[in-house]
């Protein structure tokens, strides 16, 4: 059966994914039929994040191909791109949440330290 999957590449802590239509009885990363695109998830600044020709896809999916989970997800997003856009606001605010709490845990701790330091001052006049 042909499978339409993520085949990785890159360096080490920056990875590079090539969408491949390949046999699902082969290993992640070995020899494919064709490629059909690539996913860049590090991409910064002007570098692509995510390239698909649409006419081979649809031809592997006529072929009857399957996708995986995740390049399913990424076909929503390439033919969207607000799906991304959604997602990263979300994750903003999510960051958002954490940064203020931790935030006052800190002042509440710095609170804390000033009010133990005037106790001992007053016990120290006494």
């Amino acid at each position: 059966m042909v499978k339409i999957r993520l085949a990785r590449g890159g360096a080490k802590k920056k990875p590079f994914y090539s969408i491949v239509a390949t046999d699902s009885r082969k290993r992640r990363d070995s020899g494919y039929i064709e490629r059909i695109g690539y996913f860049n998830p590090v991409a910064r600044g002007q570098e692509v994040r995510l390239t698909i020709e649409e006419e081979r896809l649809e031809y592997w999916t006529s072929k009857g191909a399957q996708l995986s989970d995740r390049v399913q997800q990424l076909i929503k997003e390439f033919k969207d791109p607000s799906i991304r856009e959604k997602r990263v606001v979300a994750q903003d605010a999510r960051a958002a949440v954490v940064v203020a709490k931790l935030a006052a845990e800190a002042k509440a701790a710095a609170e804390a330290e000033s009010a133990t330091e005037v106790s001992s001052e007053e016990a120290a006049a006494e």
